[in-house]
């Protein structure tokens, strides 16, 4: 993380070198350092972090509560959700109009949330309980039908709004100033201690539902709950980081790697390799075409894709 910040502040249109940013961080810097500095690198290297981090986060809660690997807010369609209530909204409250970056989380919530609980109705059999496969599939299917309504609400767009949504549904982080860091933290701020007061519940879910009931697991109610927490940190992500796939799915992995299925650890590993995954792909895709800035999300698309259908391999194996 160091690294890529170090290399993310240093590596862009105008350079500056470790010397000429410790210089601008005491003080000592010229007004085009510091403008280049605090109000376009910093920002956007801080909220790169705390959208995958949140990513992250939301995509490790949700493989542990459908104990399913393949869970992720993009896969399950929650991201979808959260993009058509900010589709929506920029099709009742233009762009132009001016959009105040503290409501477009709690919009995208609203737009999760309801996506999440249809996707839970619709999976959850009585008798049978919440099956992962099936949790799965409606989630795709949910994900795409409302990507489908989405691009319908896009048709009606002026060609500035049009350009928006695009690249914010690639996944570009738009909202590179401090204002959108601001409207962020607070969800990451609250939500994410929340996750680890409820790391050792995570645990016991991986247990069968009948062991996880028989040491004192309200399992719905507790279900419920957590994924409450995961809806709020996608959607908050989503909304002023754009909406980047893959995230949630590839970060849990490589923590359980690293540290193994106990959540008190890994959700807080899974928030650093998520923050850094965003990072690097975000700090690439400034500067590997110059004078071209392409979306983070095509990024982390290009690593993520091939690792899900791995583990999809994986898992018919």
């Amino acid at each position: 993380m160091v690294v890529f910040v170090i290399l993310s502040v240093n590596w862009g249109q105008l350079r500056l070198t470790p010397f000429e940013v410790l210089r601008t961080l005491i003080g000592d810097g010229t007004n085009q350092q510091e403008l280049v500095l605090f109000e376009f690198r910093m920002p956007r290297i801080v909220l790169a972090v705390l959208v995958g981090a949140g990513l992250g986060l939301s995509g490790a809660i949700l493989q542990g509560i459908s104990r399913n690997d393949l869970s992720d807010p993009g896969i399950l369609g929650i991201s979808s959700g959260a993009s058509l209530a900010i589709v929506m909204y920029i099709t009742f409250h233009p762009l132009s109009g001016g959009t105040s970056p503290y409501i477009l989380p709690f919009l995208a919530f609203i737009g999760a949330g309801v996506t999440a609980v249809l996707i839970y109705v619709l999976s959850y059999r009585k008798g049978t309980g919440l099956s992962p496969t099936r949790l799965i599939l409606t989630g795709i299917a949910v994900g795409m039908g409302l990507s489908a309504v989405s691009i319908v609400y896009t048709l009606r767009f002026q060609p500035e709004e049009f350009q928006f949504v695009v690249e914010w549904q690639a996944g570009t982080l738009w909202g590179g100033n401090w204002v959108f860091v601001m409207a962020l933290l607070p969800w990451i701020v609250i939500l994410f201690p929340l996750s680890l007061y409820k790391a050792h519940t995570l645990n016991l879910l991986q247990l069968h539902e009948t062991l996880a009931t028989n040491v004192g697991v309200a399992i719905e109610r507790e279900r419920v709950g957590l994924l409450a927490v995961a809806v709020g940190l996608a959607a908050s992500a989503v909304a002023t980081g754009g909406a980047i796939g893959f995230v949630g799915l590839v970060s849990p992995h490589v923590a359980r790697r690293l540290v193994g299925n106990k959540h008190q650890v890994l959700l807080p590993a899974t928030a650093a390799i998520g923050g850094l995954l965003v990072l690097f792909a975000d700090t690439l895709a400034r500067n590997i075409i110059p004078g071209t800035e392409i979306p983070a999300g095509i990024i982390v698309s290009l690593l993520g894709g091939p690792y899900f259908l791995y583990l999809l391999i994986k898992q018919k194996k």
